[in-house]
């Protein structure tokens, strides 16, 4: 599945990067705390409707193919 494929290289850049910025804010405060929890929001977010949209992406596309196949009606 090429979709499932995209949204995993989508959300793992997103994860890593959030990743680099939660150890940066630990270490050193590189944003204030409120904009930092926006960041997080954010983040969490679009991880989640990359994942979502791609699911039903996948969904979708293997229903068609299982009625062009003639599997279910």
């Amino acid at each position: 599945m090429k979709v499932m494929k995209i949204a995993s290289i989508i959300s793992g850049s997103v994860f890593v990067l959030y990743a680099v910025l939660l150890l940066l804010q630990l270490w050193t405060e590189v944003v204030s705390w409120t904009v930092f929890v926006k960041l997080t929001i954010t983040a969490g977010v679009l991880i989640v409707v990359t994942f979502g949209v791609a699911l039903l992406y996948r969904e979708y596309i293997e229903e068609k193919h299982m009625k062009d196949d003639h599997f279910i009606d």
